[in-house]
Order: structure tokens, then sequence, then C-alpha cells
């Protein structure tokens, strides 16, 4: 026991980095560590560090010196993805302790226990990301969202894309043994959720460096067929993952909610060519718009960057007019920025910012008028909605094409399943109970 020593976490980033934040939460407080809000004074800061962007790096340092000043005598610790590209820069501030790199991300309790018997202990620990081969099992402690539990089944990522620091953060792509992705979904189905949400850096290359046999496809089957799972998600997907089969199980297993978030970033051939994405516009229509005449009712989320370096106007047109056709119901915007030691940093024709904001204003007019079509073509539909939070008289939670729902509370429990017909108010969606499941 740690004898009162305590200790606050801060997660910045990607439902990984939340879900790697839990497993080193429980291996703290198993030790006698309790547990502080991050506005507290603590013994330990621990922050859990995101890279993708220029925004994420400052918020990092931003969270950082904020712990230090909570209690100047604290011991500060930055791990995730910032620690791992630039660790000996962050250690050049004086409000971090010590810098953990995704590599060494499940030795931070050990860390601790060496600062606390005085020992000497280096102030990096890290090592070459790429020097990792396999998937880094670590303690069951899912992160849960009420009735909706993460299960990570993959890391890394092999795509190289011209802008983006994450496989320098996460390293190449390596797969979570099946077996142990199916227990942790059997452990949690016993606590009693209901929905299990996938997620990893690139899901769809999940098995290719396995031996089982098995892909991506292979292991939405075998989770969805475990007892006690109603109800599976995926965190994101790239265009060129989506295959025939893919599209099958999406089409016709009932457990699969038809809801998709896409790595999309660009719908114009000589950005896509850019970035480096291997794969062209016609692959993410026919893909796209296959999905939507197979599977009912079927919702897409996309990421976009805006502005690229040598993205002209008539590159953004097509980007705009391809995801006005194909439709999203929602849009998460990127105005793009310089990531260094990526080659997308190193290209001439960086566009004026003026432009980027252009062109991400009128992105963003096109992503509320999907939003508000999309919200209009659920009206007066039946669907399936997961009760997720109860408060001040009201119910809420999300159809499986993913609408968060506002319902009267008529007793319902968190976790129940109910059908609802949905309604328009003041451009909010509700849920009038038609039937429990």
């Amino acid at each position: 026991m740690k004898f009162g020593k305590k200790v606050a976490f801060y997660t910045l980033g990607c439902k990984v980095n939340q879900y790697e934040t839990e497993s080193i939460k429980k291996q703290f407080l198993e030790e006698g560590y309790e547990e502080v809000s991050f506005q507290e004074k603590s013994d330990y800061y621990i922050v859990n560090s995101c890279t993708v962007t220029s925004i994420a790096d400052k918020k990092t340092r931003n969270i950082l010196s904020r712990a230090k000043k909570l209690n100047e005598n604290s011991v500060v610790i930055v791990t995730g993805c910032y620690a791992q590209t630039d660790g000996e820069t962050l250690l050049e501030k004086d409000y971090i302790d010590y810098v953990v790199g995704n590599t060494n991300k499940t030795d931070i309790l050990k860390l601790a226990r060496s600062i606390d018997e005085q020992k000497e202990t280096e102030k990096v620990v890290s090592h070459n990301i790429f020097d990792d081969h396999e998937y880094c099992e670590l303690e069951f402690a899912t992160m849960r969202e009420m009735s909706r539990a993460y299960v990570k089944i993959q890391d890394g990522c092999n795509e190289f894309c011209s802008y983006c620091k994450i496989p320098f953060a996460r390293g190449r792509s390596r797969s979570r043994k099946l077996d142990s992705i199916l227990t942790e979904v059997e452990i949690l189905t016993g606590e009693g959720y209901k929905e299990i949400i996938l997620i990893g850096i690139n899901m769809g290359v999940y098995g290719e460096d396995l031996e089982e046999g098995k892909n991506f496809e292979d292991l939405l089957e075998a989770v969805t067929v475990i007892e006690g799972v109603e109800r599976v998600r995926l965190g994101s997907i790239y265009p060129d993952k989506i295959n025939d089969r893919f599209i099958d199980i999406m089409a016709n297993n009932s457990k699969m909610m038809p809801h998709l978030h896409i790595s999309l970033q660009s719908c114009d051939d000589e950005v896509l060519k850019l970035m480096k994405r291997k794969y062209g516009t016609e692959l993410v229509k026919d893909r796209l718009l296959g999905l939507k005449e197979k599977v009912k009712d079927l919702e897409f989320t996309a990421d976009v960057i805006v502005g690229f370096p040598q993205e002209k106007d008539e590159n953004f047109q097509n980007t705009y007019n391809l995801i006005g056709e194909i439709g999203f119901s929602n849009l998460h915007i990127f105005p793009y920025s310089d990531r260094e030691n990526t080659v997308a940093s190193r290209l001439s024709g960086k566009v004026d910012g003026n432009d980027k904001k252009t062109r991400t204003k009128k992105l963003e007019s096109l992503r509320k008028e999907m939003e508000d079509l999309s919200k209009e073509k659920n009206i007066g539909k039946k669907t399936k909605v997961l009760v997720e939070t109860i408060k001040d008289g009201y119910a809420y939670g999300y159809t499986e094409n993913y609408h968060r729902i506002k319902m009267i509370d008529s007793g319902y429990k968190v976790s129940e399943i109910v059908e609802v017909e949905i309604y328009l108010e003041e451009g909010k969606l509700y849920g009038k109970e038609t039937e429990k499941i």
C-alpha cells in the first residue's frame, strides 16, 4: 500500500488512448494509490498525450503545465503519442518530471514505485517503437461509457500517410490475439454490457500480422455470436478496407450497427495521391455508396482535412461535391497543419490561411445541411435505442445508426433497449416509446 499517495489521470486524443489509461489506472488502484480529480492536489499527475495535430500538442503542454501549478512538489509524468515522438523535447519543460513513451506505458507503475522508494530512475523511459513486433497485452480494464464498452483489437499503422505522425508514435500494425479479444468480450457481456465498440489505429488490417489465419471479417463474426452481445460498433475504418465480405456482414448481421466512421480525409485524386493514400475517389464512391445501397438506414460520419498542401479550389470542390453526393450525418473537419518530420510538411504549395478558413466554413455549412437532412430522414421511423444516461426526467441514448435521442423517462434503466418512434423538436431528435425490448 502507498500510505495515502494520490494519483490523477488526464487523457487526450482517441478512444485507444482512453482505453489504455484505464489499464494504467487499474494498476495504480490495485497497488493502493488513491485516484483524485485532475483539478485536485495530487502526488502524481499522469497525462496520456495525443500528437495527431499541432493543437493536440499544445493542449498536452497546457495540461502538463496546469498539473505542476496545482502542486509544485508533485511528480508529473507524460506518456502516450506525443511522449513517444518528442520525449527529449518535452523533458526540457520545467513542469515535466518524467516522459514515458507508448513503448513503455505498462511500466509507469514500476516507475512510480522507484520514485517512491527514492531510487535513481531514467527521466525518459522509451525505446524505438518500430522494435515492437507483437501486440502488447494490457490488463483487462476496459473503458466503459455507461452501457457501452470499448475493446482494443489492434495497434499501430503501416500506411505512412504523408501528413501523419501516428506510425512514429504507435509503430507498425500489431494485432491482438483473437482468443484474448473474445475473452474480454465474454467478461464484459457477463457484467451486463450489451454494446461492444471495437477500436484500434487501423482496424481493417486486423489479422494480417498473425499466424492464426483470421482477418477482420472473421473477428466481427466471432464477436457477434458471443452470448449477450446485442450491438457491435466500429471505431473507424479506411475506405479501402471495406470489401465485399465486410459489406455482406454489415447488411446481413443484425448485431452490426448501421453506422460507420470513415477515415476519409479527401475526395480528390490529386490530393489523395499527395497524402499517399492507397486508393482514389472511384473506390471511395463505389464502396460507400455500395454500403448505403445494401445496409438499411446506414449513416456515415468522417474525418476530413481541408487545405492540404497544393490543394487548389477545384480539388476542394471535388471533395465537397463527393461528400455531398455520398451523404454524411456528421463530419470532423480539420484545417491542415504541418507535423514535423512528415513528408507533407516538406511539400511546396502551402494553402493560405484565409483560404483554409473559407473552405472550412463552406464544408461546415454542408456538414450542417447533411446533419439536418439526416435527422429529417429519420423522422417517423421506429428504431431501437440503448439507454445510456437518465437525468432530470429524461433518458438519453443512441439509435442504431448513431443519432443521439432524448426520451421522456418512463421508468427506464441504464442498459435497457427500448423501441421508439423518432420525432423532431427544435432541431433535436426525440423518441416516443413504442415498446421495451
